[in-house]
């Protein structure tokens, strides 16, 4: 039996094969939020038996992407929050309110350790979550990422450059300014959300990244983890899960 494991997000789809429980090599493809890039599908496999799906895209973009698994798959299975799932139970009363995303990276977090987490994605949006090392969800929050935090700036200044620059404590150009103060607000709440953690689990959570956006707060983050791949990994925990009875049968051309 192959499996694949699909994590459909807001600017690239990832996916990878399940390999003893956990993702193989991963493989991307950018969309623009509508459409994939020309030449998506030639990435994926010939041929599948099973592929589980997450996606927080738009609805188009996800039966493109169902549909076109069903040219090579036979049985597809669309991931969902739950309250309750792998010892992990989230906070929110309305798990559909919970991100998909969010819900997996949580799982796989989880899975990692049985600590306190501190579970950050630094994509479109910046999202931060708090699991207990017993797996209750203490909540999260949400912000605009450092790279929407540029666009959004650029839109209304198209003067400001909505990307280059380095950071520094204080910077001495424009767009030096801009990803310093861009980078320095997602560090600065990240920070402040692990002290606040304090008062909830009785210590420091440990710290995990994953996201587009995760590799430039890494090194103004002492100890933390980067975990490209964290969204396939909860998805990967999520699929033991499920019973032959929660998978969609599809047929090619259906």
């Amino acid at each position: 039996m192959t499996t694949w494991l699909f994590d459909l997000g807001n600017t690239r789809l990832k996916c990878a094969p399940l390999q003893d429980g956990r993702p193989g090599e991963v493989i991307e493809a950018e969309h623009d939020g509508e459409n994939f890039i020309d030449g998506w599908a030639a990435r994926l496999p010939g041929k599948i038996d099973t592929a589980f799906v997450s996606s927080v895209a738009s609805t188009a973009l996800t039966a493109t992407l169902l549909d076109t698994l069903t040219q090579c798959c036979t049985r597809i299975s669309l991931a969902r929050t739950q309250h309750e799932c792998a010892g992990v139970r989230i906070a929110y009363g309305i798990p559909a309110h919970l991100g998909v995303d969010r819900f997996l990276a949580l799982l796989a977090a989880h899975a990692r350790a049985r600590d306190p987490w501190l579970v950050v994605g630094v994509g479109t949006a910046l999202t931060i979550d708090l699991v207990a090392g017993d797996g209750r969800h203490h909540g999260g929050r949400i912000a605009p990422s450092p790279t929407l935090m540029r666009q959004s700036l650029n839109l209304r200044a198209p003067h400001l450059p909505s990307s280059g620059g380095v950071y520094a404590d204080f910077a001495n150009d424009t767009a030096a300014g801009l990803a310093s103060g861009c980078e320095g607000a997602a560090i600065a709440l990240i920070a402040s959300s692990r002290n606040a953690a304090v008062g909830h689990v009785g210590c420091a959570p440990r710290l995990v990244l994953h996201g587009g956006g995760a590799a430039a707060l890494l090194p103004h983050l002492d100890d933390a983890v980067h975990a490209p791949a964290l969204v396939l990994e909860g998805l990967a925990r999520w699929s033991r899960t499920v019973g032959d009875t929660d998978i969609n049968l599809r047929k090619p051309h259906d």
